[in-house]
């Protein structure tokens, strides 16, 4: 059942009733007072205790099921539970919103560049410190991974080495943060508009980057990831589909 807390929510005008129930369930899940798996109570039990109608409850749950935080189960037994965390599906609905934004005013490329330039360098600098065999032969295999042939740009290759220092520094942190944003430069770059050569020179990035990381040189790795996504701006801002007032800052 909710907290006393809750069971005393006084809905406030500023808000959408549902959103603040919504609001209430959500803490309590987050806060671990309602565990992964655990049922909910049913539609009529939430209404009396937040002093709302059904339809309010009914709202905020369809809320917090798509944000993958309660899923409904039909049948005898069924009902809503609360569903165990999924990074994969929060990582995904992060690339949506973020795809959403890219394409206002409010985000665009300058946005994406200098969060990567904050988080990239790091990652690889700390990839560096942790490196272990495993690591190791994850990275460099990124980085010389063939080009996939429906995939003649080697786009992809390009993001799925980023992604692997991402989860080489251990911190599954880094990669929810850093995945959004490769999702959304995957889906925004017209790779047709980007040659061959100026793929080999990422390879000979990516390699460069590989062997620091290998070596457990921690300031070079930093420093040639650094270099390596400002280096990339040129390519994003020609082939990229982007807010022109965003992407000139």
């Amino acid at each position: 059942m909710p907290s006393d807390h809750a069971a005393h929510l006084r809905v406030r005008r500023d808000r959408p009733a549902y959103q603040q129930v919504a609001d209430e369930l959500r803490t309590q899940i987050v806060g671990g007072l309602m565990p992964a798996g655990s049922r909910l109570p049913n539609e009529a039990e939430l209404s009396r205790s937040f002093a709302v109608s059904r339809s309010t409850v009914r709202e905020a749950l369809r809320s917090l099921a798509s944000q993958h935080l309660v899923e409904t189960r039909r049948g005898v037994h069924g009902g809503s539970f609360v569903a165990a965390p999924d990074p994969q599906r929060v990582v995904a609905a992060l690339g949506e919103s973020l795809g959403v934004l890219v394409r206002t005013p409010r985000l665009g490329l300058a946005d994406l560049l200098e969060a990567r330039l904050l988080l990239e360098p790091a990652a690889a600098r700390l990839a560096a410190e942790r490196a272990d065999a495993d690591t190791v032969e994850a990275v460099r295999a990124a980085a010389q991974a063939p080009h996939d042939p429906r995939d003649p740009s080697g786009f992809v290759p390009h993001l799925d080495f980023h992604t692997t220092i991402l989860m080489a520094t251990g911190n599954l942190m880094f990669t929810l943060m850093g995945q959004p944003v490769s999702d959304v430069l995957r889906t925004s770059l017209d790779r047709t508009a980007v040659d061959q050569e100026e793929w080999a020179s990422v390879d000979a990035d990516h390699a460069v980057i590989a062997e620091h990381i290998a070596s457990g040189r921690t300031d070079q790795a930093e420093s040639a990831m650094r270099q390596h996504l400002e280096s990339l701006r040129p390519l994003y801002e020609r082939a990229g589909h982007w807010d022109d007032a965003a992407t000139n800052g």
